[in-house]
């Protein structure tokens, strides 16, 4: 039973720091940028692709040649480039979403109390720093090596992300894996 609330609290904190990044403090947009713009580009967007799909722009089609494919890289430098997630309709289901995003928190802390409990008589502190090197590195594999490619706007929000809400998970969990 103490997993199971242990991992529920730390779920729920975990999902609060999203909620307060993601909604309330908004530290994410810098990556979601209004333009005046969007109904012409949408338009444009819509009578120029097909179908769902990410895009890079300049790009070559696949099974371009390796010598073409350098050219024309070294053609583009200096020269505007563009991510484009490209969806042909909007469906957001705000409360799936939210369940699923709850349901992955819950698997991440439960899985970090299974892995910090192979540790013998792990204490508050090894809770505590084991939950900020599981959010480091999972800031460092996707969210940082992301920005090192492709310049995302949003690199110091996921690392707050990070930090904030694996702090929260750490404190929380030090706290009610080591009550007796």
């Amino acid at each position: 039973m103490k997993i199971i609330i242990g991992a529920f609290v730390g779920a729920l904190l975990m999902f609060l720091c999203q909620f307060l990044s993601h909604g309330l403090l908004d530290w994410h947009r810098p990556a979601m940028e209004y333009t005046p713009h969007q109904e012409e580009i949408l338009s444009f967007l819509g009578s120029k692709l097909e179908k769902d799909g990410g895009f890079f722009l300049p790009n070559v089609p696949a099974g371009t040649p390796a010598e073409d494919m350098e050219k024309y890289q070294q053609e583009s430098m200096g020269k505007p480039w563009a991510q484009i997630y490209y969806h042909t309709r909007m469906d957001v289901n705000m409360g799936m979403n939210m369940a699923r995003g709850f349901a992955v928190d819950l698997l991440i802390v439960l899985t970090l109390i299974w892995l910090l409990g192979k540790m013998a008589k792990p204490g508050f502190s090894d809770y505590f720093l084991g939950s900020l090197a599981v959010g480091v590195m999972i800031f460092l594999f996707i969210p940082y090596t992301s920005h090192i490619w492709f310049k995302t706007f949003d690199l110091y929000a996921h690392l707050l992300d990070a930090l904030l809400s694996w702090a929260c998970v750490g404190a929380w969990l030090g706290y009610w894996m080591n009550r007796k």
